[in-house]
């Protein structure tokens, strides 16, 4: 892709008003659509499903092993995301991993508080085995909050001595709430789309200011030993790649197998533009590939 069309994109992120500044309802909508940028394969067939309370939706093409599942966290600061916004992402990283994908729509704040994504991550792969799927054969993903949302869950899973994935892959994941990284400042006027006063603005409306540095909310603090191989990708342009960085120093010194991409000039979960970025389609190819290494 051209210089001039990746700017483009840039500056179309930049064009967007400041999240603080609309309604939630307003800004559900606004991400919906930026998000169908990305078409599902045409070959793809969906299937609605409920798990408890939740809505998830199936994806699966016909030449996908059904034996093989990604559980799928969307993006969005735990306020806005949804299966729309991330069908597309969704069903062409299934498609490409040549297995079956769940994407469930985890309550979002403020209507639903921490940890009430959690507990909903944690249904859905629990649901996941009760349907006799391989633990095995289970890769946990997601982005931004989602990917810090794969991590918290892989921890609880692992506490609970709950059967562990195969291996998880995050996409530019949120996994400190403090905000402590240096990157928060140094990439703040190159990142287009998130900053701290986002995350500060979503966290208020998530999380309560004492319950920030429970292991749960920022995963990066969480004793990370006995998890299964991760896949973290991330942009030089973005506030959160230092998040990336120490997530995947930790997960190293607790003898985690990880792989760290960092790719340059991108914006957040560049992945979700693949059908008009090259290097989201690649990055997508490149987790694909994790994928279909790790559970067969």
């Amino acid at each position: 892709m051209s210089e001039q069309q990746k700017q483009a994109i840039f500056d179309l992120l930049r064009s967007g008003p400041n999240p603080a500044t609309l309604s939630v309802a307003d800004l559900r909508s606004m991400v919906d659509q930026g998000g169908a940028v990305t078409k599902p394969p045409g070959d793809v067939v969906m299937e609605s499903v409920t798990i408890g309370n939740v809505p998830a939706e199936w994806s699966v093409t016909p030449a996908a092993d059904p034996a093989g599942v990604i559980l799928y966290f969307h993006g969005g600061g735990f306020i806005f995301g949804s299966l729309t916004s991330h069908r597309g992402l969704v069903t062409q990283f299934g498609a490409q991993a040549g297995v079956r994908t769940l994407a469930i729509d985890y309550r979002l704040a403020p209507e639903n508080r921490f940890p009430s994504p959690l507990e909903d991550a944690l249904a859905a792969y629990r649901f996941l085995l009760e349907q006799g799927v391989d633990a095995e054969r289970i890769v946990l993903a997601g982005d931004s909050a989602g990917g810090g949302l794969v991590i918290a869950t892989l921890v609880a899973l692992r506490d609970a001595g709950t059967p562990l994935p195969g291996a998880a892959v995050c996409m530019s994941p949120w996994v400190d709430m403090s905000l402590a990284g240096e990157s928060m400042s140094t990439k703040a006027d190159l990142d287009p789309l998130v900053s701290s006063a986002v995350l500060t603005w979503g966290m208020d409306e998530f999380i309560d200011a004492g319950d920030r540095n429970d292991p749960r909310a920022s995963p990066l603090l969480a004793d990370l030993s006995g998890l299964p191989p991760v896949l973290i990708q991330v942009s030089s342009h973005e506030v959160l790649l230092d998040d990336a960085t120490r997530l995947a120093t930790r997960l190293g010194a607790a003898d985690v197998a990880v792989q760290l991409q960092v790719w340059p000039q991108m914006p957040h979960v560049w992945q979700l533009y693949a059908d008009i970025l090259d290097e989201g389609a690649d990055a997508l190819r490149h987790a694909a590939s994790f994928v279909r290494e790790h559970i067969g």
